[in-house]
């Protein structure tokens, strides 16, 4: 007979290990339907030559989020979160090449503003891995790391605010597409669910913001799809703005 087992534990392990890797596995989906949603922005960028009026910030914020947040999700820091570390992984990929293809079609001066803002990611990036090694204390290293990684998230969830503005401003969701405030909804609740079932706060709060915003995203969409300009042949789609 085992001493000191909680039996009501043990049970309640089984019962949610599959649920959290169940949800996890969803919002990795979600979130690569979030990742490739820009793919039409940037067809357009490349067809024409031109960043027009897009604005590459929004995927620095996504790709300084990517980076911290798999560095959260590393054995290093939080030994249970492999997946997140993983779909981090192909999400920095994709928002790389986003920002290289922003740069090359862009004009001087945006390009040099980009430059600096990707080198401040990546400042940013490797002061929060040199200074997460420096602490001992695995729990202490794991609390920092989830605070600056949450804090990435909302800042790249909040970002649509400006869309959501503008969509009240003028009753169209002409700039509000809708594949990707979709995708935001589906991710962030996925991993809303997988956060809580896994006990992490660092991972339900951001997300539960993610989901509100992205419920909020979803309401405006269909309130306001009948006022789209019909006779728009191409409509502007920007990704996370």
């Amino acid at each position: 007979m085992l001493v000191g087992v909680d039996w009501d534990t043990c049970v309640q392990e089984r019962i949610h290990r599959p649920a959290r890797w169940l949800d996890c596995e969803e919002g990795n989906l979600f979130a690569f339907g979030l990742f490739v949603s820009p793919v039409p922005t940037f067809r357009r960028i490349v067809r024409n030559r031109s960043t027009e009026q897009f604005s590459g910030i929004p995927y620095i914020y996504a790709l300084l989020n990517c980076l911290v947040t798999l560095w959260y999700g590393t054995p290093l820091i939080s030994p249970d979160n492999v997946l997140i570390m993983t779909v981090n992984s192909v999400g920095a990929l994709f928002q790389s090449v986003y920002i290289i293809l922003f740069i090359v079609y862009s004009d001087k001066p945006t390009k040099v503003r980009a430059l600096v803002l990707l080198l401040a990611v990546f400042s940013i990036f490797g002061v929060v891995v040199g200074g997460s090694l420096q602490i001992i204390d695995p729990l202490i290293r794991r609390n920092v790391v989830g605070l600056m990684s949450s804090v990435c998230l909302v800042s790249m969830f909040a970002s649509p605010l400006f869309i959501i503005n503008l969509v009240i401003q003028t009753k169209s969701v002409e700039y509000m597409p809708f594949y990707i405030s979709l995708s935001t909804f589906l991710m962030s609740t996925s991993f809303f669910l997988y956060g809580i079932l896994n006990y992490d706060a660092f991972i339900y709060v951001p997300n539960g913001i993610g989901t509100i915003l992205g419920i909020v995203q979803l309401a405006l969409y269909f309130y306001y799809k009948n006022s789209a300009a019909e006779d728009s042949k191409e409509p502007l789609i920007i990704s996370y703005e």
